[in-house]
């Protein structure tokens, strides 16, 4: 699947910015694409960004990934989850790390965060084992392009809080029709840049306009997986949010994802449930 841009489109988007991978990843990816990569060669280029190290090590150690002991060591980590697991989660922490914090979107990024617990809950509840650490990239790059808008666009402030309040399903025309273009849009260009898998890029790009990917043969398995997971776990910190799990957004999506999963109104409930104390316990952490 492509993302599709418009002549006009592209125009705003080369006048966006938007931040490089920064050097401690170029590093990681670069040994990654080898035939046998070296951990300690990762384990060194993660360990040389101190504040990357540190956040790392902060969601290793989190409740959603929690092992018997604590992980003291970025080798150590390394070691123990293997660079199939490591290098989604590095991608994630750098993400958030290279975008501008402003005070204004603080209640997004712990928004993102909580979805990204979510997500890992949610995973683990459909028992799809495999899918966990993307799903928690996911949750924490799925919006990525929100801060980008919010940089570029003095009024998104404003928009952003309508849109999170009554659902971007009922706004993204409207931001196209502002901006010329949309986060989704801007979030799937980033995560190509980051070179993150097509999975991902696929549900960023259609996480709003996702009427029929369930049926179409649009997207593959591990795609639909992941915008399942990822649909599930915003409904859910929607509903710890704003005290209502009936969103325009999940009204939209639900009967078709739960006749893909096979889950009945009960089994929902029941992993809303589960989801709702992991996400409760990663927000105890922080």
């Amino acid at each position: 699947m492509a993302i599709n841009i418009t002549p006009a489109e592209k125009m705003i988007i080369d006048s966006v910015s938007i931040p490089p991978r920064p050097e401690a990843l170029l590093k990681v990816a670069d040994e990654a694409k080898k035939e046998e990569p070296s951990i300690p060669v990762i384990a060194k280029a993660i360990s040389s960004d101190i504040s990357l190290s540190a956040a790392v090590l902060q969601v290793v150690n989190s409740a959603a990934f929690r092992r018997m002991r604590e992980v003291e060591s970025i080798d150590q980590a390394v070691i123990l989850l293997g660079l199939k697991r490591i290098i989604p989660l590095v991608k994630a922490v750098a993400l958030k790390g290279s975008m501008t914090q402003s005070a204004k979107l603080s209640n997004f990024w712990q928004s993102c965060e909580a979805i990204a617990a979510a997500s890992v809950a949610v995973a683990k509840e459909l028992r799809k084992p495999a899918l966990i650490d993307h799903a928690y990239m996911l949750g924490l790059f799925h919006a990525a392009g929100v801060p980008i808008m919010f940089q570029n666009y003095r009024d998104y402030g404003g928009f952003l809080e309508l849109a999170e309040r009554d659902g971007w399903d009922n706004y993204l025309e409207e931001e196209i029709k502002r901006y010329q273009t949309s986060h989704s849009t801007i979030g799937a260009i980033l995560a190509e840049k980051w070179m993150l898998p097509q999975e991902m890029i696929n549900v960023i790009y259609y996480l709003h306009e996702a009427d029929g990917l369930y049926t179409s043969g649009e997207m593959d398995a591990e795609s639909l997986d992941l915008l399942s997971i990822l649909k599930i776990a915003r409904n859910v910190v929607h509903f710890m949010e704003y005290g209502d799990y009936e969103s325009q957004e999940w009204e939209n999506i639900r009967e078709p994802l739960q006749d893909y999963l096979d889950l009945s109104d009960s089994d929902l409930d029941e992993i809303r449930v589960k989801v709702i104390e992991a996400v409760n316990l990663h927000k105890e952490e922080h």
